[in-house]
């Protein structure tokens, strides 16, 4: 389709015929596809990231030990993930995840969304910025004095927002809590546990979403018949510029600063960043896009 035949503004199905490319895996991004379709949009998977337990396990349980017995005044989720992988230690242990962190623990995160998505699983969240969600929005709005901090992560995380919050004057102890991978993660490692609110990311059935190969994607960006692709990472960014690059009219659209940054980096043009890492707030970046280009035509 010609995509500058967009919607005009007000029409409820305002990507009617698009074709937009999801690099997640298919188990996290059931609502995703579900609020494209909704919106008239053909939703396509490349899933390019997964996730793994963390190898050094050990380490892991040690410092939520050490969380729990009072050693931690604070913990930060910098990831909708972390929270996974904390809920599949606290399944092992039969147990709910809130019962891993003492009512005295404080908990941030990086923004409104992840703050629902503690919430939904029974976290108070007592530190969240609201209009930057990103370890730099974090780090704005962390309290300057001394605190004992412990910050589960990925395992490529960047380590700016513990040098950040460290330059408050807090004590943070870094432990990997997953691994970021090529898709599909070792079934026995991969991380697999259902949030009760994923913002858009939780498992569900995709119904019937195709699921294309890097050859097939490469081939439809080269022939014009994808739109845009979605990177909801640094990581996803990196692995889109490795296998897809270069996009031509495909828009490369961002979820998050951090994201928008590595693609621009890279050198792969950001055509929008959603403002929310959620269905609502993705579909509303691609709004923007279309209509705009829509409306130039």
């Amino acid at each position: 389709m010609g995509r500058h035949s967009a919607a005009k503004p007000g029409e409820a199905r305002a990507l009617e015929g698009a074709r937009i490319l999801i690099t997640r895996s298919p188990d996290r991004a059931a609502s995703l596809v579900s609020a494209l379709r909704e919106a008239g949009a053909e939703p396509l998977l490349l899933p390019l990231i997964d996730f793994e337990r963390a190898r050094d396990q050990h380490s892991l349980e040690v410092a939520l030990d050490a969380l729990r017995a009072g050693g931690f005044g604070w913990l930060v989720v910098s990831s909708i993930t972390t929270v996974r992988a904390l809920k599949e230690i606290a399944a092992e242990r039969r147990v709910k995840l809130r019962d891993l962190i003492p009512e005295t623990v404080r908990v941030a995160t990086i923004g409104p969304s992840s703050r629902r998505v503690l919430e939904a699983e029974g976290v108070g969240v007592d530190l969240a910025p609201e209009d930057v969600q990103s370890a730099a929005g974090l780090v704005a709005a962390w309290p300057a004095g001394t605190a004992t901090v412990l910050l589960p992560q990925a395992d490529i995380a960047d380590s700016a927002l513990a040098a950040g919050i460290r330059a408050k004057g807090a004590e943070v102890q870094v432990v990997t809590a997953y691994h970021t991978v090529d898709y599909p993660a070792d079934p026995v490692r991969r991380l697999t546990a259902a949030l009760v609110a994923a913002n858009g990311w939780q498992a569900g059935g995709l119904n019937g979403a195709p699921e294309l190969t890097p050859a097939v994607a490469r081939g439809d960006i080269s022939s014009g018949r994808l739109h845009a692709v979605v990177a909801a990472s640094p990581s996803a960014a990196r692995r889109i510029h490795e296998s897809l690059a270069p996009l031509r009219e495909c828009r490369f659209i961002a979820i998050g600063r951090s994201t928008a940054a590595e693609a621009a980096a890279l050198g792969l043009p950001v055509a929008a960043t959603a403002k929310e890492p959620t269905p609502a707030g993705i579909v509303t970046a691609l709004r923007t896009v279309f209509d705009t280009e829509g409306n130039e035509s």
